[in-house]
């Protein structure tokens, strides 16, 4: 529970600011849809740029020096760039604070870590789900509260952001306690491994890894439809403002944390990580299909709890990549699925910015602002293929 709030209030900083940073960065380029789709692509990609280097480091000194520590330092970090973020007034100074913020935001790969230390492997499905109902959580309170303050004042929730974060840190630092014994720590850290290609030539030590994390690397892949383009997609399509965009954001974000850190240990007891997997998949695809074909807001708002159901597959896959490595490697696996899903990071916001800017405007190649969303599905479908083969218990690999 100690990791769970900290977690909580981690994501709820984060929240705060997504109705609200595009529009930021809109301001920045004259009001330009397509240009701001580019932009906060790129803000994305960097951002993810700096998690891809940064996660396997923390991972391995998590390992090192125990967990406690590390989530202090980044939580810490954290707050100081959100005053940075708060009081700039050019799009280099913003992005300097997203590269800060991928630098800080790492953590959450010790966070998973902190999960494997103090849950055996028979309830990691649970207490990954617990884990994404704190994101859920934060992503409930943070974007509806962003958006209320963003109609006021578009920096208001970053000051509020940096408040939490601090916050957060002083938490951590009088009630946060250590979960890996010293017993149970590498005796050095690895500099040789602890970077992006060693912490993924970790994956390939283990065979019965690497296709349960080319799941996770389609699913955050995929994921980015959502980070990058809705902000601008909602205002585009059905001219949503900021209180609008946040209480959606809200909505999937509550569904989710419901869907988690409920339904998804419930599902995996009765039914198995397998079908748990292959369910939320599906579920997903047709979410972001319906999202992308939605005329009106109405129909939109039909796909938000078919996306939420995705998450039923989550916990239930980071439970089994999880039960196939050693307890004394749980920082560096962690870092190192987190690196992967970095890698999506790079690629995504850019990938669907770019999609979403040749889809609207008068230069478009066709009529369909849609077009991230059901590229988001085609991803799914794709992992769905893939987990068909993959998705099952060690003892029956």
């Amino acid at each position: 529970m100690f990791v769970f709030v900290t977690v909580v209030l981690d994501l709820l900083a984060l929240g705060i600011i997504t109705p609200v940073l595009p529009q930021l960065v809109r301001g920045f380029v004259g009001g330009d849809h397509a240009q701001a789709a580019l932009w906060v692509g790129l803000f994305g990609t960097v951002y993810a740029l700096a998690q891809f280097f940064c996660s396997p480091v923390q991972g391995a000194l998590s390992d090192r020096f125990g967990r406690r520590p590390v989530i202090l330092l980044s939580n810490l970090g954290l707050g100081l760039d959100f005053v940075l973020m708060a009081l700039a007034n050019t799009l280099p100074l913003l992005f300097l604070g997203r590269v800060v913020a991928g630098v800080t935001a790492a953590s959450v790969s010790t966070a998973n870590a902190y999960l494997a230390d103090v849950t055996p492997p028979e309830g990691r499905t649970r207490a990954f789900g617990l884990l994404g109902a704190a994101f859920g959580i934060g992503f409930v309170v943070g974007p509806a509260l962003g958006g209320v303050l963003g109609e006021i004042d578009l920096r208001a929730p970053f000051w509020v952001a940096a408040g939490l974060s601090l916050c957060n840190f002083l938490y951590g630092w009088f009630v946060l306690p250590e979960s890996l014994p010293r017993e149970r720590r590498t005796p050095r850290v690895d500099w040789r491994r602890a970077h992006p290609a060693g912490a993924l030539r970790l994956l390939r030590g283990y065979p019965q890894v690497t296709g349960l994390a080319s799941l996770l690397f389609l699913g955050a892949l995929a994921h980015y439809a959502l980070v990058a383009t809705f902000v601008l997609y909602a205002d585009y399509r059905y001219g949503w403002g900021e209180a609008t965009v946040g209480w959606v954001l809200a909505a999937i974000g509550g569904l989710n944390a419901a869907v988690r850190g409920v339904l998804a240990g419930v599902v995996a007891r009765r039914f198995g990580e397998r079908r748990a997997v292959l369910w939320g998949l599906g579920c997903g695809l047709a979410g972001f299909a319906l999202m992308g074909l939605a005329p009106s807001g109405a129909l939109f708002l039909l796909g938000v709890p078919l996306l939420a159901l995705w998450g039923l597959g989550t916990p239930a896959l980071q439970s089994l990549v999880s039960m196939r490595v050693p307890d004394a490697e749980q920082g560096r696996l962690q870092g190192a699925l987190t690196s992967l899903s970095s890698v999506a990071g790079i690629f995504g916001p850019w990938m669907f910015g770019t999609v979403f800017a040749r889809f609207v405007g008068a230069d478009a190649w066709a009529d369909l602002p849609g077009a991230p969303f059901l590229l988001a599905a085609g991803l799914l479908g794709l992992a769905f293929g893939v987990a068909l083969r993959v998705a099952r218990k060690p003892g029956a690999a």
